[in-house]
């Protein structure tokens, strides 16, 4: 069993000792591997389809390891009772469905110590939900694999407040920490946009044009300032990051 760069980075933001969820657990290698690492003693996997809860069933069962990881067929947290985990992680999902899930879990998440959250969309919204949620981001990190790029985040209970649009973006942790792999994204989200713009400039002038190139500099603008914010005196080499 081979664990991708993206969930070794996940496994590295869960504390040690903790009994983990892993909602979302897909083929069960992220339990597997917390389980052989002695990251966790306990971890529940659930998924909410039965085809790779029947994988990860098989792989568990293959790994030995069936004393100490439970599989459960579940749609989000429904079938996690209160005091089973510390940790939930949810890895691999939309971030719509991430907000959802602990949304309609809130019972089960006042109990959780953390969660590990690796949205594969809307960051942005997450960062937002979790403000007004009442829960703090205390770690990031970023991780990019096969022309990908993950953002993932380590949250716990508290007040937080990221202030600025920027940190709602693109992290604020990862911004101040001049994170490699944010500012290669950085830098290949700033030529995509200004592509995205010269090919409007070239189709036309209409309305709908216009105030598509004033969005898309409304976002460059941002870019740009994560970019100025991530910047020191000797900035991190990008080329050997995104090759």
């Amino acid at each position: 069993m081979s664990l991708s760069d993206r969930l070794k980075a996940v496994a590295a933001m869960i504390t040690p000792g903790l009994r983990v969820a892993d909602v979302g657990c897909d083929h069960g290698y992220l339990a597997i591997y917390l389980i052989r690492k002695n990251i966790s003693p306990h971890v529940i996997a659930m998924d909410v389809g039965e085809g790779p809860l029947m994988r990860a069933v098989e792989h568990v069962r293959e790994a030995g390891l069936t004393d100490r990881i439970e599989t459960r067929l579940s749609d989000g947290l429904d079938k996690l009772a209160e005091d089973e985990a510390e940790c939930v992680v949810m890895a691999g999902m939309g971030g719509r469905l991430m907000m959802k899930i602990m949304e309609d879990g809130e019972a089960v998440c006042s109990e959780i110590r953390e969660f590990i959250l690796q949205p594969q969309s809307e960051t942005e919204a997450v960062r937002h939900f979790l403000e007004d949620s009442g829960y703090r981001i205390i770690s990031e990190d970023m991780v990019f694999e096969d022309d990908k790029f993950y953002p993932m985040m380590k949250v716990i209970h508290g007040k937080m407040d990221l202030d600025k649009p920027v940190y709602y973006r693109y992290g604020r942790i990862l911004i101040k920490e001049q994170h490699p792999v944010l500012r290669a994204y950085l830098r290949r989200e700033r030529r995509n946009l200004l592509d995205i713009a010269e090919g409007l400039r070239q189709s036309g002038d209409s309305e709908r044009v216009k105030i598509r190139l004033k969005e898309i500099s409304e976002d460059i603008a941002i870019v740009d300032e994560a970019i100025a914010r991530s910047d020191k005196e000797h900035p991190v080499t990008i080329e050997r990051v995104i090759k």
